[in-house]
């Protein structure tokens, strides 16, 4: 190949050049191998010398997008990430192979919480050097916070094979697996993670979700419970425990946990929505409506908490006769339907509303 410093001339070309002119200077000899031999010196030399200003040419061109990346950490140790964005672009546009440029743009880009930006500059790291488990790491993680976890499952599965033991690779699998409703591969991830780690953190509860979405509420149960002996009593563990238990028909336990719940922090308005549900499944729809009431009190766009509402007063006019609980109840449920027209069982509440909201003189002359 042309040495570029030669100014596209082939090293054989120069080579041709340099005896020509070595025979130029041996006019003087007057013996034939003297000559050939100071031809051949010559020759040699001139040809070394220019081979290695070549090469200390090409040396300082490739050098040049390290000394801009050196640059541009330092400017990140003084946080001036600002500065070091413009160093690592003149670096990349240096040399658009360089994978350290792109990859350390990414992370700085996520830092400052760019995440477009940090994923088109991993995925760019990731197609340069696709054995950076690093790099697929980190664009799991930012595809995840960007809530794209197809892209994050993509990012995760790589990283999880080019280092099988890693915890992190696997959870974030298995956590994007969850999210886009591929409960199987999710508990194939989670399943390695807790042959890396049992005590995980977040993976029994991570398991509990995957158990619970499967409609394995058993399994579930067991999960939340084994979550919560290694983390402690979170209402973030203890709320979905309780549904599970809700879902087995164990109305005790659910109850204690959701007051648990409301002990700890008595804004959580889900707990409260939720032990209403509970009152009226033990027929106490003076302790349900309360609940419901407190429920909207602390988040009045509780959808859930309307409608549940719609029902506790509904029990209570059937129960006394008072037609204004039933109008209560009726407005109940239509101000659920407005803040969520689209919510399960839709049809069964518009049908509700239909039937209460005839007359009570009709269903007497039909009695009649």
């Amino acid at each position: 190949m042309d040495n570029p410093s030669s100014g596209g001339l082939s090293f054989c070309t120069i080579a041709g050049f340099c005896y020509n002119a070595a025979g130029n200077l041996s006019l003087l000899s007057v013996r034939k191998g003297y000559v050939m031999l100071r031809k051949t010196v010559i020759c040699v030399c001139m040809c070394t010398l220019i081979f290695c200003l070549g090469c200390a040419g090409q040396q300082k061109l490739a050098s040049s997008e390290f000394e801009l990346y050196v640059d541009a950490v330092q400017l990140r140790t003084e946080q001036n990430n600002t500065k070091a964005i413009e160093k690592l672009k003149e670096a990349v546009e240096t040399n658009d192979r360089f994978s350290q440029g792109f990859s350390l743009m990414g992370e700085i880009y996520a830092d400052a919480n760019d995440y477009q930006n940090s994923a088109d500059a991993y995925q760019k790291a990731t197609h340069l050097n696709p054995w950076s488990f690093k790099d697929y790491l980190s664009l799991g993680r930012v595809y995840e916070i960007m809530e794209k976890f197809a892209r994050a499952v993509g990012a995760y599965v790589r990283a999880c094979k080019l280092e099988p033991k890693h915890l992190e690779a696997h959870l974030g699998a298995a956590r994007s697996y969850y999210k886009i409703a591929d409960y199987n591969n999710a508990l194939i991830y989670a399943g390695k993670a807790e042959t890396l780690d049992p005590n995980a953190e977040e993976l029994q509860k991570l398991l509990g979700d995957v158990h619970e979405a499967k409609k394995n509420h058993k399994q579930a149960i067991r999960s939340y419970k084994r979550a919560l002996e290694i983390n402690g009593n979170k209402p973030d563990i203890m709320k979905p425990l309780a549904v599970a238990y809700l879902r087995t028909n164990k109305i005790e336990p659910a109850a204690e946990l959701f007051n648990s719940i409301i002990e700890l922090d008595p804004n959580d308005n889900q707990a409260h929505q939720y032990m209403g549900y509970i009152y009226v499944l033990k027929d106490e729809v003076e302790k349900a409506t309360e609940s419901y009431k407190t429920a909207i009190r602390i988040d009045s766009t509780d959808w859930q908490a309307y409608r549940g509402l719609g029902v506790a007063l509904l029990k209570k006019s059937l129960k006394s006769g008072d037609e204004s609980l039933k109008a209560e109840a009726l407005r109940q449920w239509r101000t659920s339907l407005q803040l969520k027209p689209d919510q399960p069982r839709r049809e069964l509440l518009i049908k509700l509303l239909d039937n209460f909201s005839k007359p009570a003189a009709t269903s007497h002359r039909r009695g009649g």
